[in-house]
């Protein structure tokens, strides 16, 4: 009759620490700008500092359970990055950042929108580019002209 127990040694997974660790940060740096605006007189019970002291104490919770985690999961084996569809996606926030002065929201975001489609495999890139600014200038109409919040105009926007 054999012994099934099995004797490993786990190794805590570092990526796991290097995540805690950074959410740790987080919570620091939010918690520290909570406590500055706990001095702000505030005319309600809830004062500026309600919601970041939240979101602080939260970043703390996830930090906690990220290093718990990687301590009893062990090293995981992640697959292996592909730089092709990162790629995509970074071109798409890059070129949102770049046209939206000039193009506007719509075109921007739909630039977006096809650039990350075709990073995560989808294609045509000019019919989710057409797609996409379709979507977005419905959302800068009912946020532009519904709730009178200013979006980056182009050319679409300026036709109404």
């Amino acid at each position: 009759m054999s012994d099934t127990r099995i004797s490993s040694t786990k190794r805590p997974d570092k990526a796991g620490f290097v995540i805690a660790f950074g959410l740790a940060i987080l919570a620091l740096v939010v918690g520290w700008d909570a406590w500055r605006l706990s001095s702000v007189n505030a005319f309600s019970a809830v004062g500026p500092a309600a919601f970041p002291t939240i979101i602080a104490a939260g970043l703390a919770i996830l930090s906690v359970a990220t290093a718990i985690e990687a301590i009893r999961e062990g090293e995981v084996e992640r697959p292996r990055d592909e730089l092709g569809p990162m790629a995509w996606v970074l071109a798409g926030l890059i070129g949102q950042i770049v046209l939206l002065p000039f193009l506007g929201f719509s075109i921007a975001t739909g630039w977006l929108f096809a650039a990350t489609a075709k990073g995560f495999g989808k294609g045509p890139l000019w019919g989710h580019l057409i797609a996409g600014t379709v979507m977005c200038f419905v959302i800068y109409v009912i946020f532009a002209k519904g709730l009178q919040l200013s979006l980056p105009a182009g050319p679409i926007e300026r036709l109404i």
